[in-house]
């Protein structure tokens, strides 16, 4: 609700943005502190009631439906599950990156991959 609301706003200010809202499925058997890092930080935001969670920059999620919402044609709603280390596509994928992108530094592969 306050996420609607903030984004209600700013699609009245402006009639030439669309709004984009991430709806988040954190399957709790999926995370841990250990394998995914995350902090609940609700108790720290200006909006408690917002239940916000800061991920590490590396959690991967995966993207399920995306839709216009039926109130708002400038609204729309992407659906993202998180994923872990034991999903089949995510490990096929970094086994590719790993194979397309070689060098004898990190910074190198760092440079092949941009």
């Amino acid at each position: 609700k306050v996420a609607t609301s903030f984004v209600q706003r700013a699609l009245q200010r402006n009639p030439d943005i669309v709004g984009v809202m991430f709806i988040m499925k954190i399957d709790p058997s999926k995370i841990s502190t250990s394998i995914t890092p995350f902090a609940m930080i609700d108790e720290h935001s200006a909006l408690p009631q917002e239940q916000e969670i800061l991920f590490t920059m590396h959690t991967v999620f995966r993207v399920g439906e995306i839709k216009r919402t039926a109130e708002n044609s400038r609204l729309w709603e992407v659906h993202l599950a998180i994923t872990d280390e034991s999903d089949p596509q995510l490990a096929g994928l970094t086994d590719r990156i790993k194979q397309d992108v070689r060098g004898s530094t990190g910074w190198q592969r760092m440079g092949h991959l941009m």
